[in-house]
């Protein structure tokens, strides 16, 4: 280190900001413990004042790249009497191993002949073929302990002896594409799931049906006993019938109840595209997955309901629920910008906070994606037949009346 100029905390200040040329040429760690110990008493670092130090430490710390907490302990032992020196010293030589490859191998041929005991039994096997048999392969695992005896059984030796893998054989599943549904501004593509009602002493509750429409959140819920395909797929028909305009594409997730042959086949001859989320792409049915929280869990919590309820429930959603959350329940819709990075950006102006049905208006030429028999004009009429909060308030009287059924008649039941 060429010094000549740095006699000063100031020349040390200017050595930080750039403006001076100093070459540093340690290449150790003890050529580095002398250069600290030589600026350390050579700018006496204990009479400095707080904001000195600072600079000292951090041209030291620029000049030999230790961390600030290693200087630190550094700097303390340079202002002692003795001189800077590393104590520590690598072993001459590593740990004796007690237990050789032979060993290792032959606890796992134990292992293997035994079907991989727990570790005290298998150190009792151990003993027992040594001091009881007299098997002086075993005169070292004699004495092995159980917690070392763990430690054997993850080494590589014994992993290669004991244990084979196997990859996993996919099955490859070609219902559905693996794609996120892209509408393009035009209603009809709906993502679909599932919401289970709780269980109770091992009995399933009911199942919520949840699909929404992916540009007008258009929502409709259905309420089903199971999901397995005879109770599911007509549940299904219904649902897409109830929307005012043309199914055109179905996503799920990846289940059972919807990525089977048989809703394929209903889709396909809907002319409907089926598509499925893709792995690690959680969002693929992120809004039917929020609408299932806002919405479903919101209104029902999580209780358990028997599912020989599922057909009254089923029929509040169609009567009160459905017309509710399409009609008079607003929701925000994004407006996506793109940033001086090229990314886009999701905001949700209050000027976008829109009923489904005013969504649904507010497309272009949206008569020619209307169910043949729907009226954009009826639907608006439908909606101002109530306000919104009268068409809130009957919701919720039905809603009680529902519980209050459902509740007597578990009593009832249990009495």
């Amino acid at each position: 280190m060429n010094v000549a100029k740095l006699k000063t905390v100031e020349a040390l200040q200017s050595f930080l900001s750039g403006t001076d040329e100093v070459v540093f040429s340690a290449k150790d760690d003890e050529q580095r413990y002398a250069h600290i110990q030589a600026v350390v008493k050579r700018f006496r670092y204990g009479t400095l004042s707080k904001a000195h130090k600072g600079i000292v430490r951090a041209y030291l710390q620029h000049t030999t790249a230790y961390s600030r907490q290693q200087l630190t302990r550094l700097i303390k032992r340079a202002q002692g009497s003795a001189p800077l020196k590393k104590r520590y010293q690598p072993p001459k030589r590593g740990f004796a191993s007690k237990y050789t490859r032979e060993d290792v191998l032959l606890l796992a041929d134990t292992d293997s002949l035994h079907h991989g005991l727990s570790g005290p039994a298998t150190r009792h096997l151990l003993q027992r073929a040594y001091r009881v048999y007299g098997d002086q392969r075993y005169v070292r695992l004699a004495n092995l302990s159980v917690s070392h005896l763990y430690n054997l059984r993850v080494t590589q030796a014994y992993q290669k002896q004991r244990i084979h893998f196997t990859k996993t054989q996919g099955k490859p599943n070609t219902i559905g594409l693996r794609k996120a549904p892209k509408p393009n501004g035009l209603p009809g593509y709906i993502r679909i799931d599932s919401v289970h009602q709780g269980d109770a002493d091992g009995a399933k509750g009911v199942y919520y049906i949840n699909a929404v429409d992916c540009v007008t959140q258009w929502q409709i819920v259905a309420c089903c006993e199971r999901i397995s395909e005879a109770y599911l797929l007509p549940v299904i028909k219904a649902m897409l019938a109830q929307f005012p305009f043309t199914i055109l594409g179905f996503h799920a997730d990846n289940g059972s109840e919807y990525v089977n042959h048989k809703v394929a086949k209903m889709l396909d001859k809907l002319n409907v595209e089926f598509t499925k989320s893709r792995p690690r792409h959680s969002n693929d049915n992120g809004l039917v997955e929020t609408k299932n929280g806002v919405v479903i869990r919101k209104s029902f919590g999580y209780d358990h309901i028997p599912q020989h309820f599922a057909a009254r429930i089923n029929t509040f959603c169609e009567v009160h629920w459905v017309p509710y959350l399409n009609f008079h329940r607003p929701c925000l819709f994004a407006e996506e910008k793109t940033n001086d990075k090229g990314k886009t950006v999701r905001t949700y102006p209050p000027k976008l906070v829109q009923t489904p049905l005013e969504k649904l208006a507010s497309l272009p030429k949206v008569e020619q994606h209307l169910r043949p028999g729907v009226y954009l004009a009826e639907l608006q009429a439908q909606a101002l037949s109530q306000t919104d909060s009268q068409a809130a308030a009957a919701m919720n009287a039905a809603q009680r009346e529902l519980f209050d059924f459902i509740t007597q008649s578990t009593k009832m039941k249990a009495a």
